[in-house]
């Protein structure tokens, strides 16, 4: 089985050195193409205004200058022999729950091999408070990647959907269980932007990631991870609101 390896991290990130020993339990056929820097909240962004450029680091280790749904498209249509089996995203330094995943890199590298017909997945490690940052602690992720994955490889995917998975912040051996779970809703509403100033005495602004409010939903998987379980949902493409359609199609009659 080739498996296809990338993140919205970057090619140093810890979490796929992570994932690279998660996919070395499933197979020996493993490949790497990864953006060259951090890209995280690119989403499913693609590079249109400047050249992209590939970099070749080891036999099957390459980084790109742009995207994950670059770095998916090289590897798919450059840097792979041959289409993969499964493409793997993640392990990302931080949550992907609820509306994250429209910002994630992580979970839109996915969503880009699921476009390309390629069974895929994205992995996510969620940190606790104290270990933000590059203390991140990955041991959850290590240990139940595999186990995870393992159920996955030969249930079938309907087309253009892919599993988001997400590890709670705990010792492998206290976490609960597995869930499959819907997607849960962030409340964004309390979301801060900072502001400084810089050297030379101008205003910047960054925006942060505080402040939030969870808003736990029956079987979600924020109410998952809360709990202490891995959360598994399943993602689609598909973005129209069935419902509505009725109404608004009532409107223009």
């Amino acid at each position: 089985m080739r498996i296809l390896l990338t993140n919205d991290d970057g090619i140093n990130a810890p979490g796929l050195y992570v994932l690279e020993k998660i996919a070395a339990q499933l197979s020996d056929d493993i490949w790497i193409c990864a953006p060259s820097e951090e890209q995280s909240g690119a989403g499913h962004s693609l590079t249109l205004t400047r050249p992209v450029r590939m970099r070749q680091h080891a036999e099957k280790r390459f980084s790109v200058t742009g995207t994950p749904t670059d770095s998916v498209t090289m590897g798919l249509r450059k840097a792979l022999p041959g289409p993969p089996d499964l493409i793997l995203s993640g392990v990302n330094r931080g949550a992907n729950l609820g509306d994250d995943v429209t910002y994630s890199g992580t979970v839109s590298a996915a969503l880009e091999g699921a476009l390309a017909g390629i069974r895929s997945i994205a992995l996510s490690q969620v940190p606790s408070r104290e270990d933000m940052g590059d203390g991140v602690d990955f041991a959850a992720a290590e240990a139940w990647g595999a186990k995870v994955l393992r159920p996955l490889l030969d249930q079938p995917f309907a087309p253009r959907t892919l599993v988001n998975v997400n590890f709670p912040a705990l010792p492998a051996d206290a976490i609960k269980g597995i869930r499959v779970v819907r997607q849960g809703f962030h409340d964004y509403a309390r979301g801060s932007v900072v502001e400084g100033r810089d050297p030379r005495g101008f205003p910047y602004y960054w925006f942060g990631l505080h402040g939030i409010e969870h808003t736990l939903g029956h079987n979600t998987d924020l109410e998952a991870i809360s709990e202490g379980y891995i959360a598994v949902t399943p993602l689609h493409l598909d973005l129209t609101h069935d419902a509505s359609m009725q109404a608004l199609a009532e409107r223009f009659a």
